[in-house]
């Protein structure tokens, strides 16, 4: 399947910025299943400093935001080519090794919730992943799906005890539960083409856990499937924060408003 993707992320600042750096991850990688065919980013009120790969692999792109700039806007557009491997992403690959990605991390320190949650889960006699999508259930039947209950900085185990999140919280969830039963998990961000709408609310998050024989495994808890050709992966880490589209620092001023349009749609391929 050809994707493309139009992703633009605008921000107002209370006063003009004295000095501001901002760290995007917007570049898509490839991998197993997902080739890059063309991708461009532009800005207004910042310039491009330079990029890099980071610890995960994920391209990283550095901005400065212009001296007296009150308004920024990143502007991103693509196409992707993608294959359905039932979300299998295979061997590991980056600069972090496997066992980095057992350890809790502020995001995803489980809890009792956390724990009572995983004494619910059935072991299949099949194997690990499904029993991994039993997990999924599990979470998906206990966490209710709902925008506002929650933020980025909501850990899984408020989550949980919340019983309500979106996708990043599902996903923190899934990952503390993971690595509490010693399985390796890691936090995807990236793109949905959603099958009723082109126009999206907001990136999409999902969770990846490596399995044994198989490599790196997703799992999309808040819809309840494995990643197919409908998903571009953009950025993966231990939690959010390692794959968050965009972070930075300013001085001056403190961000006031941010919008965000997103568009993911086929792309008729002509023979």
């Amino acid at each position: 399947m050809r994707l493309s993707i139009r992703h633009s992320t605008r921000y107002r600042f209370s006063a003009p910025v004295a000095y501001g750096i901002q760290r995007l991850r917007l570049t898509p990688k490839e991998t197993q299943g997902q080739k890059i065919l063309d991708w461009k980013m532009e800005y207004e009120g910042a310039k491009e400093e330079l990029h890099y790969d980071d610890q995960n692999f994920n391209h990283v792109t550095l901005i400065s935001v212009e001296e007296g700039a009150q308004e920024v806007a990143v502007s991103c557009s693509g196409t992707v080519e993608t294959e359905d491997y039932a979300g299998v992403i295979g061997q590991h690959a980056g600069h972090l090794p496997i066992w980095a990605f057992l350890g809790a991390t502020e995001l995803t320190k489980p809890g009792p919730k956390i724990r009572s949650l995983i004494s619910k889960v059935e072991r299949s006699p099949d194997g690990m992943v499904p029993t991994l999508h039993n997990l999924s259930a599990v979470i998906r039947e206990t966490v209710d799906y709902g925008v506002g209950d929650t933020h980025v900085g909501t850990t899984a185990e408020e989550a949980a005890a919340e019983g309500m999140g979106v996708c990043q919280d599902h996903a923190h969830i899934f990952i503390a539960a993971a690595r509490i039963l010693e399985i390796p998990a890691r936090y995807v961000s990236g793109y949905l083409m959603m099958d009723d709408r082109i126009d999206q609310e907001a990136t999409h998050a999902w969770a990846e856990a490596y399995v044994q024989g198989l490599g790196w495994v997703g799992f999309d808890i808040s819809n309840q499937i494995s990643p197919d050709m409908r998903y571009v992966r953009v950025a993966t880490g231990r939690d959010y924060r390692d794959a968050a589209p965009l972070t930075g620092i300013s001085f001056g001023a403190v961000t006031e408003d941010l919008s965000v349009d997103l568009a993911v749609e086929q792309q008729s391929v002509t023979q």
